[in-house]
């Protein structure tokens, strides 16, 4: 096999000796537009924002996005069925998406959807804390809530309150936790998700609920579910740890439910009962629809046919440090041609080596994800040749 075959397909790409392999994709997999919603579970993908390529977005300094890409990919999640969790982690909230731009990536991503239907049905925003860093009182992290609630209220989506770094730090314990929520919730004029987020995720969330003990931790986060279970839609559960998660969802209160967040484990925790509000859904939108139609009906063939090979790639994209998985979800944006360049916010493209590229790239063309494996092709040699990579 040589790297000037297969018509535009092949290229040279590094291997993890440190070597070079050549290599040629697949035949590109077309997968259906699935346009409804599935019927046996509610799925969403957190969507990534499309940073501005020709702006300054270097780290530390204030995000600028390019909007009509952003929304576009919106609409490329919308077209195969699934809702869309906007302004979360996978946006790079409090890893460079700033207050400022996250209001305004809220407002014009409901508005967006309202040219497909209900805003509150197809797009739930993330409101945290995170525009009040220097919150030091259950009072001030109360506020800040309220403020990033009321953006998202206002804007028409649907509510997912967001872990906060500061109430992690100021909480004495679960006793913390529960009055700041439940401040929140009674103040709730429908149901809401709440966000529970490693520390794999984020290491300043180590803790959250009031204990290092995780089992606790659940215990003290179902009293919260139990005291409020009407207006709990349900809760987004990123713990990576499928068993713990199995359990916490038969302890919810009926009407809750779990929204797993668990990217290596998701094809049994889905099908198992969990609905689902994953990152990489933003990567492998055609598959999941794919599985989730075919989990309608009964399918189990064609779920695990469409949803298997997609676990080798989601398990690369989130292995640790698990934070920087956002890069690998814009890297395939760009090789798939949702946006004109590999660049982030807060420079973030940078966070991942060359080998974990292009090992992405190739668990990507197994599982059937490059759309257009001529243009990844192109794209990924440009990308190498700055590696030193010449094709």
């Amino acid at each position: 096999m040589t790297a000037s075959s297969g018509k535009g397909r092949g290229l040279r790409l590094p291997t993890a000796a440190g070597g070079l392999e050549d290599y040629v994709t697949a035949e590109p997999r077309v997968w259906e537009h699935q346009g409804t919603q599935p019927s046996r579970r509610i799925a969403y993908a957190a969507a990534h924002v499309v940073a501005d390529p020709r702006a300054d977005n270097g780290p530390g300094t204030p995000a600028t996005v390019d909007w009509d890409a952003t929304l576009r990919f919106r609409r490329h999640l919308w077209s195969y069925g699934l809702r869309v969790a906007d302004a979360m982690d996978t946006a790079q909230r409090n890893m460079g998406l700033d207050w400022p731009a996250t209001q305004e990536l809220i407002r014009r991503s409901a508005a967006e959807a309202k040219h497909f239907g209900d805003p509150a049905e197809l797009v739930s925003c993330g409101a945290g804390t995170d525009h009040a860093p220097e919150a030091g009182t259950l009072d001030a992290v109360t506020a800040a809530y309220e403020e990033q609630l009321a953006t998202v209220r206002n804007a028409g989506a649907g509510v997912i309150i967001m872990a906060s770094r500061q109430l992690a730090r100021v909480a004495r314990g679960p006793e913390d936790y529960q009055e700041v929520y439940g401040r929140l919730l009674r103040q709730a004029d429908r149901p809401v998700i709440l966000h529970w987020l490693g520390e794999m995720f984020d290491p300043n969330l180590a803790g959250y609920w009031g204990s290092a003990d995780l089992d606790e931790a659940c215990e003290h986060f179902l009293t919260l579910a139990r005291e409020h279970a009407d207006k709990i839609d349900g809760v987004k559960v990123s713990l990576l740890d499928a068993d713990r998660e199995v359990r916490l969802r038969a302890a919810l209160p009926t009407g809750v439910r779990l929204y797993t967040g668990d990217d290596f484990n998701y094809p049994d925790l889905i099908a198992g009962g969990s609905d689902a509000l994953l990152g990489i859904f933003d990567a492998i939108a055609p598959a999941a629809a794919v599985a989730l139609r075919a989990l309608d009906v009964g399918r189990t063939d064609l779920y695990e046919e469409a949803f298997g090979p997609t676990v080798p790639l989601a398990r690369k994209i989130f292995e640790a440090p698990t934070y920087h998985y956002k890069t690998g979800i814009v890297f395939l944006a760009w090789l798939n041609g949702h946006q004109d360049a590999f660049t982030m916010v807060n420079g973030a493209q940078s966070a991942r080596s060359i080998t974990h590229l292009a090992e992405v790239f190739r668990l990507a063309d197994a599982a059937g994800l490059l759309a257009d494996p001529e243009l990844a092709v192109a794209r990924m040699s440009a990308l190498l040749l700055t590696y030193g990579v010449d094709q």
